[in-house]
């Protein structure tokens, strides 16, 4: 080897160990996100479809590899086929948590009223070995005023209750009651416009609180995507976990997520609830809330009207 061809080695070596840390900390700071999936409301369909449509979301974990976070009102499990149902995802190893029995809103809610639904619940769930004490408000609402914020706070608290909180907001349920519409209508409709919106919405989404995660507390935490058990997640739900991956995000289980310190936090601002990174951003004055509440139907209404889905 000559003086020449040694130097283009040592370069070469020079120069890949240069790149070599760099490549490493893009890995590392890639976001990593969880499913967490509210309600598991069966919308009053047959025991043979509810089995179907539940048997099509785990299959998407499943291909996937990872375990998700259930948030189960007790209304909707409270029946032989529920349960049943339900069992499904606690023998795949999916943790099991507690969405309050009556899905009401506390925001318009007497404490007095919101506490016993919450054990109510519980009642229902405490015995599935995957079962976690992490409460999750219906509509991400926590309070009207400081004082009902921190009543319900100190009552979860009291109870060994943790907070399964949400970093990624997200509109489906609004893309889903719209898809079952037209599906009513028409059984045999074509419904890849609904899963092309909901892959952008997602993304979108996806994207926004990641980044004002990065600005509100320097760091892209361990997300935790919030959809529903739904018709549109029974067709779909795998398109978004394959999109995450082909986007360079990481797909994680939600209990590893929820071990990120960043759910020990409490927000202190009103409104309560909201996406938890957000709440603290709004709290620290690093990010603004551009609206309330965050997400909703109102917001994807227009779009979706005008791509007649």
């Amino acid at each position: 080897m000559n003086r020449r061809e040694l130097t283009q080695l040592l370069g070469a070596g020079l120069l890949a160990s240069a790149i070599r840390p760099r490549i490493a900390h893009a890995a590392a700071t890639a976001p990593e996100v969880s499913i967490t999936m509210d309600d598991f409301n069966l919308f009053l369909a047959d025991d043979q479809t509810a089995e179907k449509r539940n048997q099509a979301i785990l299959a998407a974990f499943r291909a996937h590899s990872i375990k998700a976070a259930i948030f189960v009102c007790g209304i909707y499990i409270d029946s032989v086929l529920g349960q049943r149902l339900l069992k499904q995802w606690n023998d795949d190893g999916h943790i099991i948590c507690n969405h309050t029995y009556s899905h009401r809103n506390y925001e318009k809610s007497d404490f007095r009223q919101y506490a016993p639904d919450i054990l109510r619940c519980e009642a229902l769930i405490k015995d599935y070995p995957q079962f976690r004490r992490l409460f999750r408000f219906p509509y991400l609402k926590e309070g009207k005023t400081a004082e009902h914020r921190d009543q319900l706070r100190g009552f979860l608290a009291e109870h060994g209750y943790g907070a399964g909180a949400v970093t990624i907001d997200a509109s489906d349920w609004y893309i889903d009651d719209r898809l079952r519409k037209r599906l009513e209508a028409d059984p045999k409709a074509d419904t890849r416009g609904f899963r092309d919106y909901y892959l952008r919405h997602i993304l979108d989404r996806s994207n926004y609180y990641d980044e004002v995660s990065r600005k509100a507390l320097g760091r892209s935490v361990r997300h935790t995507l919030l959809v529903h058990h739904s018709v549109l997640n029974a067709l779909y739900l795998r398109d978004v976990l394959d999109q995450y991956k082909k986007r360079g995000w990481k797909l994680i289980d939600a209990e590893y997520a929820y071990a990120d310190p960043v759910f020990k936090q409490q927000p202190d601002v009103l409104p309560a609830g909201d996406s938890l990174v957000l709440a603290l951003g709004v709290e620290n004055g690093k990010v603004k809330r551009a609206r309330w509440p965050s997400e909703d139907g109102v917001y994807e209404a227009p779009a979706m009207d005008r791509l007649e889905l």
